[in-house]
Order: structure tokens, then C-alpha cells, then sequence
């Protein structure tokens, strides 16, 4: 079966078979988790904001 699902919070899909990262309604990038944290791109990005939050709360 297939599940399409939208999200923000990447945590949500990191498990996902592919990932669709879309901007301004156009896919700029696919892939698994992986593959796009390994290219370091849009998706890395959004992922890393997404994260630096969670290890400051952590560490306190």
C-alpha cells in the first residue's frame, strides 16, 4: 500500500521509503533520509535546524 504523508517535522518521515523535499510547490530534491542528509542540501539543512534545538534541550 502507499502512504503519502506532509510534514515539517522531518523526524516525522525520516523512516519514509523516499523523501519529496518540495519548495514553492516544486520537488528540489529526492531520495531516502540517507541519501539526502549524505548530499547535504535543503533537506540536511531543515533537518540539522530541526535537531540543534533538540541536543540544546539535552544538554541542559
Amino acid at each position: 500500500s502507499t502512504i503519502i504523508a506532509i510534514s515539517h517535522r522531518l523526524a516525522t518521515i525520516e523512516k519514509a521509503d523516499i523523501v519529496y523535499m518540495l519548495e514553492n510547490g516544486q520537488i528540489v530534491e529526492q531520495g531516502t533520509h540517507k541519501e539526502l542528509v549524505a548530499v547535504r542540501g535543503r533537506y540536511f539543512r531543515m533537518f540539522e535546524s530541526q535537531l540543534t534545538p533538540l541536543e540544546d534541550n539535552l544538554e541542559q
